[in-house]
């Protein structure tokens, strides 16, 4: 009884100390005579007695202070001491004795694992909210435009759950798919983001905004999600189509690869056939009907795009990607970008710092580069200085700038290649050390045809710092296409860079020169020179967990990844 009376309040001892006061005389002394400990509390407290008299047959000094035990803590302690280990380390915690096996039975241990681990911060205990039920909440977070009752009979109880059964059953069992993933959907990719939400994991598919509203938010819609429909069972249910959820399977292939397959596609077609479901597709995709679309090219760029990615709605795989590392040193913070690509729509690119050079790799993509492949590099080593606006918006002066620099890039890389005695004399300055200086208004005339752009009024603004905060008005020149006319119409800095392009089918893929026009920390552009066209890319603004990649070098081998399965 000395064991139940220690740990009143927890686990399976809960209510004790009542039972002993309805008790009777006759039932308390039965009761007083069972031993304080059970069988392994002896065996460790047995232990640490031996030990303390094998040490006092050696000294005859005094005696050491005694030794405090964990068994000896009073419960209250012991549950905030184990509520802050990792959960992973509590399951071997509790085959040291019946007592810590009784203590980790309680359930705000495990409702601190799940919040301080996995960011669960819902109640188990509290449906009711503010009249809505966490269940119509859950139901109306998944798919917002049906009415959440349809859901009430196959959305779990959580009146009957403990937290150690989430943590267990469903957290810590599907922890591995947790944080980015791109789909395998041929050359379109994508980008998944697979989150806890509530009580929920989720796989949401991240779209870009409509075309071309490159600076709107993302849209995002679910795929799939997983939870405890039981009490030790978790369920996966397909999220595709309109119909609600249903019977779905998710398979973790290999580390960094997953695979879902859905049991029930009858619930992804539509009454009205593939027209509707095309129709419904288009709106959701393009926010506009096949009508509205006069451009033939594009047209037939949307129709095969929906034949293509219909063909995956039953069963998709996944690799992880990672959020590039960023440095204090970076021209502006790595990360996730929409980009217009003429008639293929607003994509995905990654924008990454290599040392001497930047990269923007598509995360989505289109049947021209594929996802995967480095749609953009950017020399940050050779700084190009516009001319003034009225320069500027002959195409002719800024393609004579971009091309010299060009010339000049080559002749480096060729004395590279001659000997490293010519090499190192030539000297490289870091990104951080002004080149050419950045994009500042000239002050001088533009330079007579035929000599350095770097020359004037570059050398002048070389010598103000980076980080002037200063811009250069900027306009497009005249005939270079742009899907955004609202553009930023002053810049930071601009550098020599080349864009990848091919024909249909990632045919003949070369790299062409380019401009790369940084406007602020959230934008950029690239101008294609022999396209005439140019790219607005705006940063996506969301916070994702778990997409940190371990080491720089688990990054570079997910680039090389991902570009070897569409090359």
């Amino acid at each position: 009884m000395a064991v139940c009376a220690r740990l009143c309040g927890v686990g399976p001892s809960r209510g004790c100390r009542r039972r002993q006061q309805r008790r009777g005389p006759a039932e308390t002394a039965a009761a007083d005579s069972e031993p304080d400990t059970d069988p392994e509390e002896e065996c460790i407290e047995a232990g640490a007695a031996a030990l303390s008299g094998a040490g006092g047959g050696r000294s005859a000094g005094p005696s050491p202070p005694p030794r405090c035990s964990l068994l000896e803590l009073p419960p209250e302690l012991l549950v905030e001491i184990f509520a802050s280990l990792p959960g992973t380390d509590l399951p071997s915690l509790a085959q040291v004795c019946t007592k810590f096996r009784r203590i980790l039975h309680t359930d705000t241990i495990w409702r601190r694992r799940c919040r301080e681990e996995y960011g669960v911060c819902e109640n188990l205990r509290k449906l009711e909210i503010t009249g809505v039920s966490c269940r119509d909440v859950y139901a109306k977070r998944v798919n917002p435009r049906v009415k959440s009752g349809r859901f009430m009979g196959i959305l779990p109880d959580y009146e009957h759950m403990e937290y150690r059964d989430v943590y267990a059953c469903l957290l810590h069992r599907y922890r591995h798919i947790l944080g980015l993933w791109q789909p395998d959907i041929g050359p379109y990719g994508g980008l998944l983001n697979v989150v806890v939400d509530g009580l929920f994991i989720i796989g949401w598919m991240y779209l870009p905004p409509h075309d071309p509203h490159v600076n709107d938010p993302m849209r995002f819609k679910p795929l799939f999600r997983i939870h405890l429909m039981e009490r030790k069972s978790a369920t996966v249910e397909c999220m595709y189509g309109h119909r609600g959820p249903h019977n779905g399977h998710i398979q973790i292939v290999k580390k960094d690869e997953f695979s879902t397959k859905c049991n029930q596609t009858d619930h992804h077609r539509m009454s009205g056939g593939r027209q509707e479901e095309f129709r419904t597709w288009l709106r959701e995709e393009w926010g506009r009907t096949l009508e509205d679309i006069f451009h033939e090219h594009m047209q037939e760029l949307i129709l095969m795009k929906f034949i293509y990615t219909s063909q995956y709605d039953n069963c998709l795989t996944y690799r992880r990607i990672y959020l590039p590392p960023s440095h204090p040193d970076d021209l502006i913070r790595p990360g996730l970008f929409k980009g217009t690509y003429g008639s293929h729509g607003l994509e995905i690119v990654m924008l990454s710092f290599h040392g001497k050079h930047a990269r923007g790799t598509k995360i989505t993509g289109d049947p021209n580069i594929p996802a995967g492949q480095q749609t953009v590099e950017i020399d940050l080593m050779h700084r190009i200085q516009l001319p003034d606006v009225e320069n500027l918006r002959n195409f002719n002066e800024l393609s004579r700038i971009v091309l010299e620099v060009r010339e000049q890039v080559r002749q480096e890389q060729q004395q590279q290649e001659d000997g490293p005695e010519d090499a190192e004399g030539c000297s490289r300055q870091s990104p951080q050390e002004p080149q050419r200086g950045p994009a500042q208004p000239s002050v001088e005339p533009p330079a007579e045809k035929g000599s350095e752009p770097g020359d004037g009024g570059a050398a002048a603004a070389a010598e103000q710092p980076v980080e002037s905060g200063q811009g250069q008005p900027f306009v497009l020149p005249l005939g270079v296409s742009s899907r955004n006319e609202d553009y930023p119409r002053t810049c930071r800095m601009c550098f020599y860079g080349t864009g990848l392009i091919a024909g249909h089918g990632f045919t003949s893929p070369e790299r062409t020169p380019g401009v790369f026009i940084l406007f602020d920390e959230d934008r950029f552009g690239f101008i294609w020179l022999e396209l005439k066209s140019f790219s607005l890319y705006s940063r996506v603004q969301a916070t994702f967990r778990n997409a940190d990649a371990p080491s720089p070098q688990a990054f570079e081998e997910m680039l090389k990844n991902i570009q070897s399965l569409t090359s």
